[in-house]
């Protein structure tokens, strides 16, 4: 990627001169030697004195370096005066361009800069998604086992779910998430008396190995929960748009993934602590609503059973999920909702009732709003 070119990008090559000091006397023009640049010129150069450098014509890259294989790239808009012993090299951005350079001691050209691409690239990409559904499950499903072609992301959204692969039989819980490669066969069931709802995702991916998010399950860190709960808020939105940003959200999902395994154990930053603190608050209060979801539930009441205030669960909640606690314990009711429907064991009022809502018709017209449907309409889609 091209640097802006400034004091601080710079900072260990050189000096770069603002524009008001473009005719500094160190500089002199009239001495200085013109080097006209192709797209072939790939010269190493070692600069045996200050070396001062300045685009004159066209758009101009410097490459510096100090080992001669770790270049920066950096945008020739104005001048720069390399110290001595810094490596460079010079190129045009496009076509044909002109340097002017000037220096006590000419540069001594030591080597040949392979040409790399000056844009950024992929190393990692999602080239397209199959499948994404939210799937809510009845009590103990069972899901008999498959393979395909395409990688699978399975994320546990309520409940448990068992996940069996490679000979492995993972129990996942709220919040854990496991990624299957392409034909490796899976199967999934829940436990008796367990309907858990869950996302799964399959898509193709090239570029960097990933392996190692494969064959294990782990807790998905805050700001991939986040980022897949944008892509359901996205898929529920599905404008000409959504399909685009689903896949980069999904590539952003698994890059996030990738760095959380490659991070090495030593090394986080200082702020790890509070970050897993504050995913350890947010999980706790999911699984607190999840598991009292027929109960009344207040964002006070929630906040008193995580040991946090209320003002500061809402904060955490609206930092990590972009939502308000009040929210996110409605969306959940209403999940809740449709398992009860499907189950055929109560009427709406008894649904409304069991679920705490003030009358059948708040719960029904709070149920048209989420789902673009009335609870009728759905159960007559289900039954």
């Amino acid at each position: 990627m091209i640097r802006n070119l400034n004091q601080v990008t710079f900072q260990g090559f050189g000096m770069v001169l603002s524009e008001r000091s473009q005719n500094a006397k160190e500089f002199d023009k009239n001495a200085a030697v013109t080097w006209n640049l192709t797209q072939s010129e790939t010269g190493i150069y070692r600069a045996n004195a200050e070396t001062w450098i300045s685009c004159s014509s066209g758009m101009c890259v410097l490459f510096a370096s100090h080992d001669g294989e770790n270049f920066k790239h950096y945008y020739l808009d104005k001048t720069v005066c390399v110290k001595r012993d810094v490596l460079f090299s010079l190129s045009p951005f496009l076509g044909e361009a002109s340097v002017m350079l000037y220096a006590q001691e000419a540069p001594e050209r030591v080597g040949i800069r392979t040409a790399d691409s000056l844009r950024v690239n992929h190393q990692f990409q999602v080239d397209g998604i199959y499948t994404f559904f939210y799937q809510e499950k009845e009590q103990g499903f069972l899901f008999p086992g498959e393979s395909h072609p395409m990688a699978e992301l399975t994320y546990v959204d309520q409940g448990a779910l068992h996940s069996v692969v490679e000979g492995q039989d993972l129990l996942m819980k709220q919040g854990d998430l496991v990624i299957y490669g392409p034909n490796q066969w899976h199967m999934q069931y829940a436990d008796i008396g367990v309907a858990p709802r869950f996302v799964t995702i399959s898509f193709d991916v090239s570029g960097v190995d990933m392996h190692p998010l494969l064959n294990r399950k782990f807790t998905a860190p805050q700001n991939a929960v986040t980022v897949l709960q944008s892509m359901l808020r996205e898929q529920e939105r599905m404008d000409p748009y959504s399909n685009d940003i689903i896949l980069s959200q999904l590539n952003l999902l698994l890059l996030l993934l990738l760095r959380e395994t490659a991070a090495p154990s030593g090394g986080k930053l200082q702020t790890a602590n509070a970050i897993h603190s504050e995913n350890e608050i947010i999980r706790q209060a999911q699984q607190y609503i999840s598991a009292h979801i027929r109960e009344k539930l207040s964002v006070p009441l929630v906040a008193r059973q995580v040991d946090v205030s209320p003002s500061y669960l809402t904060a955490l909640f609206h930092k990590n999920l972009q939502i308000s606690p009040g929210e996110y314990i409605r969306r959940i009711k209403l999940q809740e909702s449709k398992q009860m429907i499907r189950e055929n064991n109560l009427n709406f009022t008894e649904i409304a009732a069991e679920l705490q809502y003030s009358t059948v018709h708040h719960f029904s017209r709070q149920f048209k709003e989420k789902f673009g449907i009335t609870p009728t309409e759905y159960a007559k889609s289900v039954r």
